[in-house]
């Protein structure tokens, strides 16, 4: 916890470094890009007991509003970690030691971005909703058989974080870290996951004025319009 705690407060304090300075680029002004990533989710306090991260990932878009400083960002995370079933599922006869689960998110975040040249810094939150899947195993001892299977669930969740990207050329790099919160628990204790992925992202604009075009959003976004 401690060190999620320092590594945002390193982040809002470029953050605020860059929006002091000034000399905003319009790198982002009325554009759609992909953002696809690869990382890993840190179980935090006792959700630790259950969970030990894996490699996961996330897609997603990131969509400048009519004022640039402004963004959403619909995104689907897909968090994986080796699993540890400590209570007993009263429709399972065994519990499982060593296993993987994993976490479908669908999070609808708003943020706010400060551009500085090539640099850009940003801050986000929003809801999420999403599956959890927990394994189980049935034992057949007289056929010498586990079958095993998995138990979903339906979360909402919440999701903030901070990151930064650095545009080269045709694409930027980017970091993100996150804080994220299933508001139902797994095995009775508590999800909290901080999220740290690193990926590029890529200019979509001249498809995202469609999708803009058919969910209504007027004049958001124009490639017509673009600055450089």
């Amino acid at each position: 916890m401690k060190q999620f705690f320092l590594t945002f407060i390193f982040l809002f304090t470029l953050w605020a470094c860059a929006w002091a300075q000034g000399g905003v680029d319009t790198i982002h002004y009325r554009k759609v890009y992909y953002w696809g990533t690869t990382g890993m989710g840190f179980p935090i306090g006792k959700t630790k007991e259950i969970l030990s991260p894996k490699f996961s990932g996330s897609i997603g878009l990131d969509i400048s509003l009519k004022n640039p400083m402004f963004f959403v960002s619909p995104t689907l995370y897909t968090l994986s970690f080796k699993y540890k079933q400590r209570l007993v599922d009263p429709n399972f006869e065994y519990r499982i030691e060593d296993a993987n689960t994993n976490f479908y998110t669908f999070a609808f975040s708003g943020g706010i971005r400060k551009q500085m040249r090539r640099l850009n810094v940003y801050g986000f939150v929003g809801p999420g909703v999403g599956l959890t899947s927990e394994p189980r195993a049935n034992v057949f001892a007289d056929q010498k058989l586990i079958k095993m299977e998995n138990k979903n669930h339906l979360n909402f969740s919440s999701k903030i974080g901070a990151g930064a990207d650095y545009k080269f050329n045709g694409f930027f790099l980017g970091i993100e870290l996150g804080y994220l919160h299933n508001f139902r628990k797994i095995q009775d204790t508590p999800v909290n996951i901080f999220t740290v992925m690193v990926g590029l992202k890529s200019d979509i604009t001249q498809i995202g004025d469609r999708v803009i075009d058919v969910i209504g959003i007027d004049g958001s976004i124009s490639g017509k319009k673009d600055k450089k």
